[in-house]
């Protein structure tokens, strides 16, 4: 006999699939849609628009997919704090609410992601020091929220201490931090830091680590084997 057949999830605004090796690490087996090209995206992946599959999968009704959960991280810049550069574009979507609706509406256990500041709850907060990430001298923090539904999950508590490692932009600085004396870090320092050795500096940059997702993915596939028990 082969093995069993793993729960579906389907990863909607998916990038290059930070998210995705951690809910594979968890045991799902893992689709990923992205409207932009992933070609490092490490899983099946479907070129599309996320929120027209949510459309179409609100109008099916539960019954009609083969999925069993749904993880969606909708784009964060609207609520991200480098909104407020002099810089910073000012028509970026606001996907959150109308695919939150979506989401309930087919009624499918699901994660939303976004940074501090978006409009989410229940919230569950991850960060890097949690889960010890970073590198040698220098900790991750890099905060998300997550709004689940369908399941319980408690946020493992921060562990913040000592000099702090970026993600962002185009580099790897984190000027808030006094103490990370304005350092620069390499490409392959950042990806250590973060968990991610597959991806490009510019897919880095929107990544989440795979640890957030795994640990949240191994509270969803203990309800889900519930669920199958009962």
């Amino acid at each position: 006999m082969g093995e069993p057949l793993k729960p579906r999830l389907l990863d909607l605004f998916c990038g290059a699939g930070g998210a995705a090796v951690g809910y594979d690490r968890a045991g799902f087996d893992v689709t990923g849609v992205d409207i932009e090209p992933q070609p490092r995206y490490p899983f099946r992946f479907v070129q599309a628009d996320a929120m027209l599959i949510l459309e179409a999968l609100a109008n099916a009704g539960r019954q009609a997919t083969t999925y069993d959960a749904i993880h969606a991280s909708p784009p964060c810049q609207a609520y991200s704090a480098m909104r407020t550069t002099w810089n910073a574009r000012k028509d970026h979507p606001d996907l959150l609410p109308p695919a939150r609706e979506l989401l309930k509406r087919i009624g499918l256990p699901h994660v939303i992601e976004n940074v501090p500041g978006a409009p989410m709850a229940p919230l569950l907060l991850m960060c890097g020091s949690a889960f010890g990430l970073g590198i040698p001298g220098y900790q991750l923090r890099r905060h998300r929220w997550f709004e689940v539904s369908g399941f319980w999950a408690m946020s493992p508590p921060c562990q913040h201490r000592g000099p702090v490692i970026g993600i962002y932009g185009d580099h790897g600085r984190d000027r808030r931090r006094k103490e990370g004396h304005g350092r620069y870090f390499t490409l392959d320092e950042r990806k250590a830091a973060m968990g991610i050795d597959w991806m490009a500096r510019d897919e880095l940059d929107q990544a989440i680590p795979p640890a957030y997702a795994e640990f949240i993915g191994r509270a969803l596939l203990e309800r889900l084997a519930s669920e199958t028990a009962s």
